[in-house]
């Protein structure tokens, strides 16, 4: 349920000039109006399942587009079931000015991106559900300047070919492979993102060596029968996922109204230390693996500052 400081599920992602929505609860439109980021015109929106608290914002965002005189199309993804849900909801927002598709993907229906995918994962919350791993390339490695003066490559378009990863060809007829100049490939980053499950090997699987996982803590240790009953997950199981990933850092949400975000983190760091509880309109950015680990940064969505190193801000819980 939604609290005065809480609201329902949903989680913004930005990578480089793209803006990717995982989930659309009741007043999401609201809380993107009162982030930094704005009401801006998302073109892909990503369910994880049809529990109503993770997709009754999305008539109204909907509406409110068209209201707009919104003409880009709009795609939604989810699990089995999304076209009968949009079957229904096409009776509440009505006739749009804008296509709207939806996409029903299966565990393992990865989506290609520019230089990254997104990888649907099975989760287990007793509906259809589905996790998403988005999962950059591997990148070029670092340039070797000293190598290159060595080899005669000239400054410009010839070292800019090999850090493509092409072959070029000197005036004097010598071929210079990238094997030559180039370091060897550099991880790319890994984000998962777990919506209502049960703790299971599946999400295990789909996050390991994530730089971030984030995943539910409905509940603690001592409603642990109930988290079974419902195919939730308490804090200490969250963490152990976590741990068992090998993730670089654990981000909890979906936190029940009965609990303080400190008690939750109480739970889950006796088990993986690596791990928060971000409140609405945090921020967690995602460096590339050479510069360090996610940072947390407390209310980070709420102003129009940025983090020193913009362009490897990967994921925002902002809402």
């Amino acid at each position: 349920m939604p609290t005065a400081k809480r609201a329902l599920p949903a989680t913004l992602v930005r990578r480089g000039g793209e803006r990717l929505l995982f989930d659309c609860g009741e007043g999401t439109q609201r809380q993107l109006l009162r982030s930094d980021v704005g009401l801006v015109e998302l073109e892909e929106i990503f369910l994880t399942h049809f529990h109503a608290d993770h997709y009754l914002g999305l008539p109204g965002m909907l509406k409110t587009f068209a209201l707009r005189g919104r003409d880009v199309p709009l795609t939604v993804y989810g699990p089995r079931g999304l076209d009968d849900l949009f079957g229904g909801l096409r009776r509440i927002f009505g006739r749009l000015t804008y296509p709207v598709s939806t996409v029903e993907l299966e565990p393992g229906d990865a989506l290609e991106r520019d230089g990254y995918r997104i990888v649907p994962f099975a989760l287990e919350h007793g509906v259809s559900a589905i996790g998403y791993a988005l999962v950059e390339d591997d990148r070029p490695g670092r340039f070797d300047v000293d190598v290159a003066d060595r080899l005669g490559v000239p400054a410009g378009r010839e070292r800019g070919i090999l850090q493509r990863g092409e072959s070029v060809t000197l005036g004097d007829g010598t071929t210079v492979t990238p094997e030559d100049v180039l370091g060897p490939p550099r991880s790319g980053r890994k984000l998962a993102l777990a919506g209502d499950t049960a703790p299971v090997a599946s999400v295990v699987e789909a996050a390991s060596g994530a730089d971030l996982l984030v995943h539910e803590a409905t509940f603690l240790a001592d409603e642990s029968g109930r988290a079974r009953e419902t195919l939730h997950s308490t804090a200490g199981a969250a963490a152990l996922v976590g741990r068992e990933a090998g993730v670089k850092l654990l981000a909890l949400t979906h936190v029940s109204t009965r609990y303080f975000g400190h008690q939750v983190v109480e739970e889950a760091t006796q088990v993986f230390a690596a791990t928060v509880v971000p409140r609405d309109f945090d921020l967690v950015t995602i460096p590339f693996p050479e510069r360090g680990d996610p940072v947390l940064v407390r209310s980070g969505g709420r102003t129009a500052a940025t983090p020193a190193d913009a362009g490897a801000t990967l994921a925002e819980p902002i809402l």
